[in-house]
């Protein structure tokens, strides 16, 4: 049985590397576990006139990481972030994006760039 006090912390940790990362890599965390009616992003990112939509996954390799993003979770995903923007509308004229951000084990993070188009 899972832990899922464990698996909570778990998940925060991985996102809160997550944003690290991403701000090294010069984006700006607009919101960390956006929570709209539709669902949930882990994080909104922006550099220069992309918004990235963030999912981050903490598997032990890759693939796992890539194959834990199935396509009803992907479209959940795009669905709330229309929602985000329908709440931002300042954020409406940039190019939206959707990575997959995988912590690995004993592994620099892998940040997949464009994982997915809606």
């Amino acid at each position: 049985m899972i832990d899922r006090h464990k698996a909570y912390r778990a998940g925060r940790w991985a996102e809160s590397i997550a944003a690290n990362v991403l701000r090294l890599k010069g984006y700006r965390v607009l919101a960390r576990r956006v929570r709209t009616p539709v669902g949930e992003i882990d994080l909104v990112v922006r550099r220069g006139a992309v918004l990235a939509f963030v999912e981050v996954k903490q598997r032990a390799d890759l693939t796992a990481a890539l194959e834990a993003v199935r396509p009803q979770q992907a479209q959940r995903i795009v669905r709330a972030a229309e929602a985000f923007v329908a709440m931002r509308p300042e954020l409406a004229d940039l190019q939206m994006r959707f990575d997959v951000f995988a912590v690995l084990p004993r592994r620099w993070p892998c940040h997949i760039i464009d994982a997915w188009r809606p």
